[in-house]
């Protein structure tokens, strides 16, 4: 993601301040700073918590279908695994339907540590949205869910 060093709209070409695409980076690196400074008082990552979302939501996975449900790159999801199982969150044992692959599970601290993300998290964003109503939250949520979408498809299909 470019980097803007400093946002000042009042100084700024309006062709700038009028971008889809630029709003929606500057946004998303607000977020991204505001949540990763929570994250971290929990010596915890953006990975770990979408790990641990998604251990909790869809139960014991391999590396690979981790990858896939997070869209972690394979590389960086062993490094996040190899953090959490240091810390108890999570086991990484052979999967008793295929010996041959490693299935990681959930542990009860990891649901609890999960949890206390899951109010950091709450938190950030509630600061993060500030601005607006439940309303406009809600309009938000849809129509980046439709961008997304749309783009994910598009990306599907070439």
């Amino acid at each position: 993601m470019e980097a803007w060093h400093h946002h000042d709209e009042a100084n700024e070409p309006e062709r700038l301040r009028s971008l889809p695409s630029r709003l929606l980076n500057l946004a998303a690196g607000y977020a991204q700073r505001q949540v990763g400074e929570r994250l971290a008082t929990l010596d915890s990552r953006k990975w770990h918590y979408a790990t641990l979302a998604a251990l909790e939501e869809f139960g014991p996975d391999s590396q690979s279908g981790l990858s896939d449900r997070t869209g972690i790159y394979r590389s960086d999801l062993v490094a996040t695994i190899n953090e959490l199982t240091a810390r108890g969150l999570v086991v990484r044992a052979p999967d008793p339907a295929d010996r041959r692959r490693n299935a990681i599970t959930l542990t009860d601290e990891g649901r609890r540590h999960l949890k206390r993300l899951d109010v950091l998290i709450a938190d950030a964003e509630a600061e993060f949205l500030a601005p607006l109503s439940e309303v406009d939250r809600e309009e938000l949520i849809r129509i980046l869910k439709l961008i997304v979408g749309s783009q994910s498809k598009a990306d599907d299909r070439r």
